[in-house]
């Protein structure tokens, strides 16, 4: 972590550590996909730790979800104190991407091969907030939809 990266407290931005996982997550959606891929979403969020000037940042990527255009890449950021070596869990977060075209359209991506007990739980568990993700669109819809521009009553 370098001063460039961090607020006058000594810790990092947010902002910027938020940045390096939507781009190691990229990379990863669209080593899978094998298209250029569009952050969508980003879910659970949580700052768990501080980290320090000086530390070294490790950034772990891995896909968790495929659905027909999208994928769920699960993001986990680590310190690693640079004089004692001793590693921190700091934060997580899950991506949400689409793949597109080169028309910017939905591009149906590959389906994920889950073989490990931890592949399957990671994946199960993806699914369960996919489905929470689209019942939260479906209630926002319906809310929009239910109060758009109103009438008055004539009297």
């Amino acid at each position: 972590m370098l001063p460039t990266d961090t607020n006058p407290h000594g810790t990092a931005f947010g902002g910027r550590i938020m940045e390096w996982m939507d781009i190691a997550a990229g990379i990863v959606a669209h080593r899978h996909s094998g298209l250029p891929v569009v952050t969508v979403a980003v879910d659970e969020l949580h700052f768990k730790r501080p980290i320090h000037l000086g530390d070294v940042v490790m950034v772990h990527a891995m896909v968790n979800h495929a659905g027909a255009t999208s994928l769920e890449v699960g993001v986990r950021v680590e310190r690693e104190d640079a004089h004692t070596h001793a590693r921190e869990h700091c934060l997580s977060a899950y991506f949400i991407f689409v793949a597109v075209n080169a028309d910017a359209r939905p591009e149906a991506v590959p389906p994920l091969l889950v073989v490990s007990t931890d592949e399957k739980r990671r994946f199960a568990a993806a699914v369960k907030r996919r489905a929470h993700r689209q019942r939260l669109l479906k209630a926002e819809a319906k809310a929009n939809r239910s109060s758009g521009p109103r009438r008055r009553a004539r009297k």
